[in-house]
């Protein structure tokens, strides 16, 4: 009888062999062409993920071309007999408490993330648990690459590109979840703190071609890099003579949203999801309003490391072997918006599909904060908003997009510096000014490509890939008028002079 690793080994043979033979069956064009029908494909695919509930039928009416001779089948997602030799579940709750943990409250559990325990792209409300839990207990789960752990060293840009376009309606995360907890109930907030994370020894970047990211028109070539990450040393080569600082958080960390159906895990919202705040790691906590019985927790889009503006779509990709969070419920208290507490910040948030509008929500909200912690009048607070003012760009890939501020514990914190308007000793840096802050963080964006290929001699790919990875956009202090952003990328990363 094969021993369960021989098994796994199989299983994730079997998958990747069938991603790459269902392409060839279906005469893929080269790598790297844009298409008419390529980019039809991106248009129905990004519509879909705008319109709730799209990705509930995202496989169903698709006609695909007959399997050629020699091709083996490509997996049919509704099908869990076609993931076979795996154990398509459901798991017992009982084998995933941890040895030393049974009996005792709280609790820590053991969730592998399997067939039986990921979705690829979605979440559902009425999705059926993977695991019970009590406020307060540990959870000690892993997480898959994306599109259900496809994205693998050797796999295409074509691949990755057909796992987008041939499953329109959701997103590329593969999510762990959902993890039940016995006392959320809807008007709770549950606080969820991550402990412990340990990455995989690879991720990857990635950009398709044409499609999606900040700038789809300017990159119709694509590309797709993996790299390892040296966890010991908690850096990557990105090329010779680069070195990134790691620093892993989950891009998605998720509660159910209220609304009934399957929605893409792409958008992020009042539920968290695919916030892509790069604080949220090790010893950070995300608190979040409960919308479900239950709660519902998922997590995935790991990242091993990721810019602010996540430019080129995606972050230093990576999955997780530990990704440790201890789940409490809060009683009485309400929140409209998750924040975010860090050792040293508390983080509030503004996301909108409209960045000036994302912008207004964060004020906002980090008005709201400061009146509630420093019981202050609301004037005093707006000031105390912009004497403190921290406030980077999470991401504008998202659809929905980000802005967040950090907002300092210690009462007799110093302000921040003011923000560099060129290039220090430190840092190159990019700055951009205009009426709608979208523009101007195009434009910031834009500026630094051009200037680390201009300066620094990489291709336009690479500098698009490297900034996505390290970039640190952020929005100065803004009452009225104009909005501006700096962009800045530390020039350390060059080890090499």
């Amino acid at each position: 009888m094969p021993s369960s690793r021989s098994i796994a080994a199989i299983a994730s043979m079997s998958i990747s062999l069938a991603v790459a033979s269902g392409a060839e069956a279906q005469g893929t064009p080269p790598a790297g062409l844009s298409t008419a029908q390529t980019r039809q494909d991106a248009r129905e695919t990004k519509e879909q993920e705008r319109t709730p509930g799209a990705a509930k039928d995202a496989t169903e009416g698709q006609t695909l071309r007959p399997p050629q001779s020699t091709a083996a089948a490509q997996p049919d997602l509704q099908n869990p007999k076609t993931f076979l030799p795996f154990v398509y579940g459901p798991l017992e709750q009982a084998g995933m408490t941890a040895a030393g943990s049974v009996g005792r409250r709280p609790t820590t559990h053991l969730l592998a993330a399997t067939p039986a325990t990921t979705q690829w792209g979605w979440f559902d409300n009425a999705e059926p648990p993977v695991l019970r839990i009590h406020s307060g207990d540990t959870v000690v789960m892993e997480t898959m690459m994306h599109s259900h752990n496809q994205i693998v060293p050797g796999v295409t840009l074509e691949q990755v590109k057909k796992t987008r376009t041939d499953y329109p309606g959701r997103g590329p995360h593969s999510l762990t979840g959902p993890i039940y907890v016995e006392e959320a109930e809807p008007g709770d907030v549950l606080r969820v703190r991550i402990n412990k994370i340990v990455p995989r020894a690879y991720g990857v970047n990635f950009n398709v071609p044409g499609l999606f990211g900040e700038f789809p028109k300017d990159f119709p070539e694509g590309q797709i890099k993996f790299f390892y990450l040296d966890l010991d040393k908690k850096q990557t080569e990105f090329a010779p003579g680069i070195v990134i600082p790691l620093n892993p958080f989950p891009g998605t960390l998720a509660v159910a949203r209220a609304e009934p159906g399957r929605y893409s895990s792409v958008p992020p919202g009042r539920f968290a999801g695919n916030l892509d705040i790069r604080e949220m790691g090790e010893g950070a906590t995300l608190y979040v309003p409960v919308f479900v019985k239950g709660a519902l927790v998922w997590s995935g889009d790991s990242h091993a490391v990721q810019g602010n503006g996540e430019v080129n779509l995606t972050a230093l990709e990576t999955a997780y072997k530990e990704l440790n969070l201890t789940i409490d419920v809060i009683k009485g208290q309400r929140l409209e918006w998750p924040r975010v507490e860090t050792p040293t910040d508390w983080i509030t948030i503004g996301y909108d599909e409209d960045l000036n509008k994302a912008l207004d929500l964060l004020k906002a909200e980090t008005t709201k904060f400061l009146v509630e912690q420093r019981n202050v009048p609301r004037e005093q607070a707006q000031q105390a908003m912009l004497d403190s003012w921290n406030c980077p760009i999470s991401e504008v890939v998202n659809i929905v997009k980000g802005t967040y501020c950090m907002i300092p514990k210690a009462a007799n914190a110093p302000r921040p510096a003011p923000l560099p308007t060129q290039d220090t000793a430190e840092f190159f840096v990019t700055v951009a000014r205009d009426a709608d802050l979208g523009k101007a963080m195009d434009g910031a964006s834009m500026a630094m490509i051009n200037a680390i290929v201009e300066k620094k001699g990489l291709s336009r790919l690479d500098s698009y890939a490297l900034l996505s990875m390290t970039m640190d956009c952020r929005i100065a202090p803004h009452k009225e008028g104009d909005k501006a952003v700096h962009c800045m990328v530390p020039k350390n990363l060059w080890t090499k002079l």
